[in-house]
């Protein structure tokens, strides 16, 4: 069957599934495998729970003809993905970056969602699977999309642009992050840079951060760059209060216009400078803009400010790398409270280098006064501190409760894996 074909099938039964413990009715299920699982082994149960065909690359001894074999099941995913692109002539704007992404994917979705019909990568739906996902749920309605790309090893965004094919991209930053999977900070630079190189290639247009001198020369011989930044660009802004939302002032040509956010941290100005940006390109309302970045809520442990009682809670535990760290706690610092406490997690990918970042992070610590500090979990244990320690962030849940804090301010942080919002469980 070629893609032509299953493209046929999928205008009929326009919903994907992966996984046989979510099948939706009249879905497509795609018999996906990884290193712990086989969906070939549940082809058969998908089609029993109601979806309407199976794809799978292991032949089995079946000859329903609901079955369809194809060479390889997670290359069909990414082709079909490809062609249902193809069907469309509207902008799709792909946003990578070390730290930042899906904040900025968040803010520049909710910016032209409030003008025009968006469609944007879900949750954290950013990797091999999860982009096709992405674009396999655009509707034909679409007068935009917004594709989130996270990678952590070089050529990955180069595969994702493949498919995706973006006249739009967005570097968010490059920082450390991953470093294991990249081979180091000009590894970073080059992996993230295929989504440069193919705009380059096919003559689309970015939107850049002016600061970022070495995006600059990232983006060298890109025929149409956006400039946003704290000085030059389509739109200029800068940080008027952060204590604890942010607030930014924007000069937009002749017009000033202040942005009441309901995020937390400085770094993040880049992030709603560039959804300013976007929207001002697509000539989507000054008011619209404003009203959308200023009514959008952080989740899923992004840039969150909690309350508990007396307590505030700045969870920003979706995951963490040394920039990113390091600009956590420069904000941090920043807050103006009498009563602070850091809990961070340990920092995952970084390789070789990773006690001496965790170190880093320890020695900068150790320049601020804290009511505590409390690291959990990996590389922490093995470097110099005099600060409290815990293997699990189970142990550092139980501290907190035992401890019976008021009126205090704590940062929460920490890679993925360790799951350090459940300090707060």
């Amino acid at each position: 069957m070629n893609i032509q074909e299953l493209y046929n099938i999928f205008l009929q039964h326009p919903f994907i599934s992966t996984d046989t413990r979510k099948i939706k009715e009249d879905s497509i299920f795609f018999a996906l495998k990884g290193e712990n699982f086989n969906g070939n082994l549940f082809a058969l149960e998908a089609l029993e729970k109601g979806a309407a065909y199976a794809i799978i690359d292991e032949p089995i001894s079946n000859n329903n003809n609901r079955i369809i074999v194809v060479d390889d099941v997670l290359h069909t995913l990414q082709q079909l993905a490809k062609f249902h692109r193809e069907q469309f002539d509207i902008p799709f704007i792909a946003i990578t970056g070390s730290n930042g992404k899906t904040t900025t994917k968040e803010l520049v979705s909710t910016v032209l969602a409030s003008h025009f019909t968006t469609y944007t990568t879900q949750g954290n739906l950013n990797n091999h699977i999860g982009v096709p996902l992405t674009l396999l749920s655009i509707k034909k309605d679409a007068e935009m999309a917004v594709i989130e790309m996270g990678a952590n090893h070089q050529k990955e965004i180069e595969s994702y642009c493949s498919y995706t094919l973006p006249n739009y991209g967005i570097i968010t930053n490059c920082g450390k992050a991953h470093l294991e999977g990249f081979g180091g900070e000009e590894g970073i630079r080059k992996g993230k840079g295929e989504l440069y190189d193919f705009i380059r290639k096919n003559k689309g247009t970015i939107f850049l951060f002016d600061d970022y001198s070495y995006l600059h020369e990232m983006s060298k011989n890109i025929p149409n760059i956006i400039k946003y930044g704290t000085k030059n660009g389509i739109v200029t802004g800068k940080v008027t209060s952060s204590n604890p939302y942010l607030t930014i002032v924007t000069q937009i040509e002749n017009e000033t216009i202040e942005i009441k956010t309901q995020l937390v941290g400085s770094y993040n100005l880049p992030n709603i400078l560039c959804a300013v940006a976007t929207g001002i390109y697509f000539k989507v309302p000054l008011q619209k803009i404003k009203t959308a970045i200023e009514n959008y809520t952080p989740s899923n442990s992004r840039s969150q400010l909690i309350q508990k009682g007396s307590n505030h809670f700045i969870l920003d535990a979706y995951n963490a790398n040394p920039s990113s760290m390091k600009a956590a706690i420069e904000n941090f610092v920043a807050l103006q409270a009498n009563d602070k406490v850091v809990m961070l997690g340990a920092m995952m990918e970084l390789g070789k280098d990773s006690i001496a970042e965790h170190q880093n992070i320890v020695n900068m610590l150790e320049q601020y006064q804290w009511k505590n500090v409390v690291l959990t979990g990996g590389n922490f244990a093995h470097v110099q501190h005099n600060y409290i320690y815990f293997n699990t962030v189970l142990e550092a849940a139980q501290w907190l409760r035992d401890n019976n804090f008021e009126n205090t301010y704590f940062l929460v942080k920490g890679s993925r894996s360790i799951q350090m919002e459940k300090v707060l469980q």
